[in-house]
């Protein structure tokens, strides 16, 4: 019997796009009106149907359009984007999205997200000049040599840093810059592939799925509920523990049966193939560290820093992080005395190497344009707010905790799900007696559970780089999926009566 081969991450997502745009032709078309704060001219503009009108800034304003949120917060910036209005919901004449449609949605997504593209570019073009240097093999040697025996160590530091990065500023799409540098690093310790994504992905995931100041989440989440981001956040930081901890553990597990027993490894049928993409050449002599080779991971090391530094402190995206990259792999250039064509032919073949990831983010991004241009994504919001009528609290919070889950598949951006969804379901906490923290913690939960296999997320361009398929990372996370669920659930349920 022919054995079944999983589709590639390209055609999930052409799949997935084709889907949703039959979705258009069998959900009603419908929106809410809009509110959004114009600080240049100190207004309030709200976009409906019918028309856009300039409405005074006041809180009168807002309770007059049933919007249970401080002035304040939209005249301080924390609110940024506009915000669905309560009770506003129209049905709108059908936009049924054809075959026309469906070709130029992943051409319209690549567009939308060059800038996340260039970065990835960029990132493949610095790695492979790194690596042209020498300076991975002899760090990773070093590395090797420190924590042999030990190595278990190696999960749970980068587990835990990028958990805390996910948990404090939101570290997610920045995440595919430390694949290429990490997996080379966990083959050299006798682990497999598996294990440096789960420690990446996880990690990410995790921290953004319990965030304690995450501005692109909490935060704003927070502010669009009507409430101080602190609120809830003791069981917050409880969860983040919790699921943590779980998450190392989980891995570890994994890792030390694999290290034990290459066999047991999930992708043990790829593993010539990725060790030869991702090892370095085995020498029977030591590897000479040079000042050089040193000076060339500091600087290296020094464009994360920045990167970090930048988007916490200095209000840096994609841009400006593309260009730190740059910046670093010219300044590595020089500092090994590159020949400029080499070093020019280095940086593109790099940049090669990481072009199919491009494009999935790219296409993911067009599955969102599909929805977008059929206008529904209001209408699964309307649907979703109304199927929790006359539940009790329990019952209620743990609904919207898995009413999210489901819109993060239609609405993948965690600040884009919070401004849409906030102000039309956090109201519906008043009506079982809870407070709006607990719908907050709801779409965090929800949105972080679904976020571990989204393929409209960023789990298929995280896959793509080490050549795994969708099939054995579902294999390998699932059981851990079921796990931190039922604890949401607990929690979300305790909380909910406490």
């Amino acid at each position: 019997m022919k054995k079944i081969i999983f589709p590639s991450a390209q055609t999930i997502l052409l799949l997935i796009t084709a889907f949703v745009a039959l979705l258009t032709w069998c959900i009603p078309s419908g929106e809410y009106d809009r509110l959004a704060y114009n600080k240049k001219e100190n207004s309030f503009i709200k976009t409906g149907k019918e028309n856009t009108i300039t409405l005074e800034v006041s809180q009168k304003t807002l309770d007059d359009l049933k919007i249970k949120i401080p002035l304040e917060k939209f005249t301080s910036g924390a609110i940024y984007k506009a915000i669905s209005i309560p009770e506003t919901y129209k049905k709108l004449e059908a936009k049924p999205q054809g075959i026309k449609e469906f070709i130029l949605a992943p051409l319209k997504g690549i567009i939308a997200v060059a800038d996340i593209i260039i970065l990835v570019l960029f990132i493949g073009g610095l790695v492979a000049i790194v690596n042209f240097t020498g300076a991975f093999e002899a760090g990773i040697s070093r590395l090797s040599i420190l924590l042999k025996g030990k190595e278990y160590i190696l999960i749970i530091v980068v587990t835990s840093l990028i958990a805390l990065g996910g948990t404090t500023f939101g570290l997610a799409e920045e995440t595919i810059a430390f694949y290429p540098i990490l997996i080379p690093i966990f083959i050299a310790a006798k682990y497999d592939a598996i294990v440096a994504l789960a420690c990446i992905y996880i990690g990410s995931s995790i921290g953004t799925m319990m965030s304690t100041t995450n501005p692109f989440s909490t935060i704003i989440a927070s502010n669009s509920a009507g409430i101080n981001w602190t609120s809830g956040i003791e069981g917050r930081i409880l969860m983040l523990l919790i699921g943590l901890i779980i998450c190392i553990l989980y891995i570890i597990r994994y890792a030390q049966k694999v290290k034990n027993d290459p066999t047991k490894s999930i992708i043990f049928e790829q593993k010539e193939s990725i060790e030869k993409m991702f090892s370095f050449q085995k020498s029977l002599e030591p590897i000479n560290f040079t000042l050089r080779l040193k000076l060339v991971l500091f600087i290296f090391s020094l464009c994360f820093v920045i990167m970090v530094y930048g988007v916490i402190n200095l209000e840096w995206w994609f841009l400006e992080m593309t260009g730190v990259f740059f910046v670093g792999a010219v300044l590595i250039g020089f500092t090994c005395r590159m020949n400029e064509t080499i070093f020019v032919n280095t940086f593109i073949k790099g940049a090669n190497e990481l072009l199919s990831v491009a494009f999935i983010i790219g296409l993911a991004r067009g599955v969102t344009i599909i929805m977008e241009d059929g206008l529904i994504s209001d209408t699964l919001l309307y649907y979703s707010s109304s199927f929790t009528d006359g539940m009790n609290k329990g019952l209620f919070i743990n609904s919207t905790m898995f009413i999210y889950s489901g819109l993060s598949f239609f609405i993948p951006s965690s600040s884009g799900m919070a401004v849409l969804t906030m102000p039309v379901l956090s109201p519906l906490a008043d009506t079982v007696s809870l407070g709006r923290e607990h719908v907050v913690n709801a779409y965090l939960l929800g949105v972080g559970l679904f976020a571990f296999i989204n393929p409209t997320g960023l789990i298929l361009a995280s896959l793509a780089i080490v050549k795994v398929g969708f099939d054995k990372w579902l294999k390998f996370i699932t059981p851990l999926i079921i796990i931190l669920t039922l604890i949401s659930v607990i929690f979300l349920t305790i909380s909910a009566y406490l």
